[in-house]
Order: structure tokens, then C-alpha cells, then sequence
């Protein structure tokens, strides 16, 4: 299932649905005259959010839903990623850049996202993240 709306998609939880935000993506940045600077964190932080959603949230069923939203201001763009999933403890996350964690293959993605984004916030016992952007003023 995949509902797209001006400010929102909701996509089933499958892999292949990245392509999908990979889309949106790409839309809001060109109709928000988005830097080059900003689309690659944009692009890096969202899909890690929403491939978290899909992996760690609702365990890869395509019977559960991500919803993606967007709001935008002057100087700023925010996108909200829920899933239905049970919900994490985002401050119990170890830290991936630690020498014992150096060599595990997972577990970067938050830590992206944190040093991406200019915000980042969890929700709903962590089925929700926010990711805020401050956008350079266009000249």
C-alpha cells in the first residue's frame, strides 16, 4: 500500500519502498529550492529513519505501515517517520563509534541521523523521530 499526499506518504514495510522517499525526497527538495549540501543529509538521515522503521519497528511485516511526513518553514524543513511498531529506548542505544562497536555492521543509523540532522527527536516510546533541518537562507 502506498497513500501519497502533499505532505505525507505512507508506505508498507518493504525494502523495495525506499525507492519511494528516495522520490519524495527529491520533490520536496526541488520545490523548496533545497541545497545540494542539505539533500544529501536529507536523503541520508530519512532513509535511515524509514529503513529503521521498516527493520527494527515493524520487523520487515508488510502489513504494517511507515508514514512519512513533512512540514516547512522559511529556513527550516521537518520530517516525521512513525511505525507501528513496539517502541525502543532511544537513549539506551550503545554508542557505534566505541572500539568494541567499531566492527558490528549495524547500528549507525541513529547515530547518522544525529549528526546529520540538526534535530532529531523520538516519540511515542520511540515509534516516532522527527528530524528537523535548517535550511541557508536563499540568496
Amino acid at each position: 500500500m502506498v497513500i501519497m499526499e502533499q505532505h505525507r506518504l505512507k508506505i508498507a514495510s518493504k525494502s523495495e519502498n525506499l525507492a519511494l522517499v528516495e522520490k519524495l525526497i527529491d520533490e520536496v527538495c526541488e520545490a523548496y529550492n533545497i541545497g545540494e549540501d542539505n539533500y544529501g543529509n536529507i536523503l541520508i538521515a530519512l532513509t535511515e529513519a524509514v529503513n529503521n522503521a521498516i527493520l527494527h519497528g515493524n520487523k520487515g511485516n508488510p502489513e504494517k505501515n511507515v508514514d512519512i511526513s513533512f512540514d516547512s518553514g522559511k529556513d527550516w524543513i521537518k520530517f516525521i517517520v512513525k511505525d507501528e511498531g513496539p517502541g525502543f529506548n532511544s537513549d539506551g542505544l550503545p554508542d557505534p563509534t566505541a572500539p568494541e562497536n567499531l566492527e558490528k555492521p549495524s547500528g549507525r543509523g541513529i547515530f547518522l541521523m544525529r549528526n546529520l540532522a540538526d534535530k532529531v527527536e523520538f516519540a511515542d516510546e520511540g515509534r516516532s523521530v522527527s528530524l528537523n533541518f535548517q535550511l541557508a537562507a536563499a540568496n
